[in-house]
């Protein structure tokens, strides 16, 4: 009886006259608390029943967008930061989220991860786009359903499916500037009693902006569903996705002229290598079993199998006057490869209508390999060495979640995750949360949890040189997130407003530095701690124009030793607009604008309080215009950075190869480019 009181009285006290005078949502409304989230608890829920803050992305929200990587969806959406490492066709595309590094966003593709074991992050260019059918972003502590490296949320995907009746096929072919073209094709079917499949395959070439910045990428994706109703839906997803790129580094200081050793040009104004390339190889296999087969138990059982192989081919030339070798050329061949085998299996008990149980355990084993070829040729003759590592972990989580709703306004929810990992050992990760519904229009949520990032296997164990090694004995980072969320609908559910207050921390921020022997290792150096706000409106459908505008503001500072100081790359306010026409003509428009606002750089130097030099803000604007011909033809303008903003990514090092001095250097960002696609569906 106290609970009921508890809720009555919380209600009449924050909307006395009130209580669930809103009527229930449309279920076809684009913006509800009725939306079905996922990814925020592994169960189907509906918005208005979880913590987190939560983006929510349904296949017509990614066609409309004028990106063509998830990242690049994602980049107009309220709180998301997506960066790349320049302007290169193979250019790894990150995604940060509320101020923290890339390697604290968890991103999952069927449920299975895709950060990479090696770098901690995951690049979200390699993901097969074509396959996504939904995206969802949560926010928050996310340690506890997904162990290591959900500090700062979560990215899922799930991929596309049969139809439920007939075939559905596209082709489309794309041409576009810098020399780019595109070819690819989708078919689905619903084959028979259920059993249904999605194919998919892609293949794409670009120049690129500048020298040695070229792309040539071919993927291929298979959805095998056999549905046999409440008890049982089998599901098989395998893709295999491979690139080869150019990787041009900085750009050089102005005046820079062309450099040859024996006639191969090795640097040009236009990009600090011509030489250096690398090659993608990444694989996934993921299997799952789910069903209810009663009405107060459901469960899933999923077995999958990762490969994810990176060639780096670097070639350099120095002069070393000191020790009179001359001119020096330098080739290095490092191939890393991660293979990860998963078995999870959840049960999910609610034999009450307001009570449940989630348990699961997860289990992986990362087996490592680096293998390396140097090979040094001067004066004094040749150098050649290789080397190979190899190193294998394994994790095991087990996890339960509870739910309790005792009336229709308040939902608490809490929950604890055991993880062991064979190298460091055992980290416990508590949340909890509270849910308050006062109307049917308006959440307010409440999330605070432990979190915790593992050591990469490089940190862990890369080989030991004269420069570098790996570092065994780290500590994970751990940390706590706290957000508090308010959702509404508005206007009979034209108007979705959002706001959230975050609140984070991180120790033993894992960083390379130089130890007591000047050589080069990762240490848990840093702390880092972060207070921010969330602000999103969306206003639409309203004569078939539905408009968003966002603005995050983060205030993150790293803090060691010697100083405390904003944190390195972290820029403290991003706005977002976005702007979609959908007409009763076929005709579909999307304008994306996004700015970024200075981000400070300190280099290596720990004692620093002011930045060595900091990236200026810029703005960005993206357009996607497509027109349906026929019902059958759909043709396609996008324009990529249509003002031609100039801008630079991040900072990095120049060494001239004919002095052997080093200058600072950046990344420039992506220039304005067009691209025309034209697609048939039958």
């Amino acid at each position: 009886m106290k609970p009921v009181l508890t809720c009555a009285a919380l209600a009449a006290l924050l909307y006395p006259g009130q209580i669930l005078a809103a009527a229930p949502a449309p279920a076809d409304t684009p913006y509800t608390m009725d939306e079905v989230v996922v990814s925020a608890t592994k169960t189907e829920e509906q918005r208005r029943d979880i913590a987190p803050a939560v983006i929510l992305l349904d296949r017509e929200d990614i066609a409309a967008s004028p990106g063509n990587t998830v990242g690049q969806v994602l980049a107009g959406e309220t709180g998301v930061d997506w960066r790349t490492y320049g302007d290169y066709g193979g250019a790894s595309e990150e995604i940060h989220l509320r101020g923290m590094d890339a390697n604290a966003t968890q991103v999952l593709v069927n449920g299975v991860r895709m950060n990479s074991p090696s770098l901690g992050s995951a690049d979200v260019g390699n993901i097969v786009f074509d396959a996504i059918d939904r995206i969802e972003v949560i926010k928050g502590p996310g340690s506890l359903l997904y162990g290591s490296g959900a500090m700062g949320g979560t990215v899922s995907m799930i991929t596309k499916e049969a139809p439920r009746t007939g075939m559905a096929n596209e082709v489309s072919v794309g041409l576009g500037t810098e020399n780019s073209h595109r070819l690819a094709a989708e078919h689905g079917m619903n084959v028979v009693n259920g059993f249904g499949y999605y194919l998919t395959t892609s293949y794409e070439e670009s120049d690129g902006f500048r020298a040695n910045s070229d792309l040539e990428r071919s993927d291929v994706s298979a959805n095998l569903v056999l549905d046999k109703g409440q008890n049982l839906k089998l599901s098989f997803y395998g893709d295999y996705l491979t690139k080869k790129y150019g990787i041009p580094g900085v750009v050089p200081p102005a005046g820079t002229k062309e450099f040859r050793v024996n006639g191969v040009p090795y640097i040009n104004e236009e990009s600090a290598n011509l030489l250096d390339h690398g090659q993608d190889d990444n694989s996934h296999l993921v299997l799952r079993a789910k069903g209810a087969p009663l009405h107060w138990l459901d469960y899933s059982v999923t077995t999958d199998y990762t490969r994810m192989k990176n060639l780096n081919y670097n070639r350099y030339a120095y002069t070393d006057d000191w020790y009179g070798t001359g001119l020096n050329a330098v080739a290095t061949d490092t191939a890393t490869t991660n293979e990860i085998m998963g078995i999870e299996g959840l049960v999910d008990l609610h034999p009450l209508d307001n009570a449940s149980l989630l348990l699961g355990v997860k289990h992986d084993q990362i087996d490592w390999q680096n293998e390396q070829v140097s090979l040094v040729t001067n004066d004094l003759g040749v150098d050649n060495s290789q080397g190979e590592t190899s190193a294998a972990v394994n994790t095991l989580g087990t996890f339960a979640e509870a739910q309790y709703r005792p009336c229709a306004f308040v939902k608490v929810l809490a929950g604890i995750r055991n993880e062991k990992h064979s190298t460091f050992g055992t980290e416990n990760l508590p949340m909890a949360g509270l849910v308050v519904n006062p109307l049917a229009d308006i959440t307010i949520k409440l999330n605070h949890g432990k979190h915790f990032l593992a050591p990469t296997m490089n940190d862990l164990f890369w080989p030991a040189d004269l420069y570098t090694k790996g570092n065994p004995t780290l500590a994970p980072e751990t940390g706590h997130h706290t957000d508090l969320t308010v959702e509404q609908s508005l206007a009979d559910h034209l108007v979705f407003l959002t706001a959230s207050y975050f609140k984070w921390s991180i120790s033993d921020k894992i960083l390379w530095g130089l130890d007591e022997n000047w050589v080069y290792t990762p240490q848990n150096l840093d702390s880092f701690t972060a207070d921010g706000l969330e602000l999103g409106v969306t206003v639409g459908p309203i004569k078939d124009i539905t408009a968003s505008l966002s603005y995050t503001y983060t205030d993150a500072e790293e803090e060691n030793s010697s100083v405390t100081r904003p944190a390195t790359y972290v820029s403290p306010d991003q706005f977002k607009a976005k702007l979609v026409w959908r007409s009763e003509f076929g005709t579909t428009a999307a304008l994306v604008a996004n700015f970024v606002g200075d981000r400070p750089y300190y280099g290596s130097d720990k004692t620093r309080v002011d930045p060595v030099a900091t990236l200026d803000s810029y703005w960005t604007a993206d357009l996607k215009i497509e027109q349906l011909v026929q019902e059958r033809w759909r043709v396609t303008l996008q324009a990529e950075n249509l003002f031609d903003s100039q801008y630079d990514t991040y900072f990095g090092s120049y060494f001239d190869p004919g002095t052997s001095a080093s200058s600072l250097g950046t990344y420039p960002g992506a220039g304005q480019s067009f691209f025309l696609k034209v697609a048939l569906d039958f």
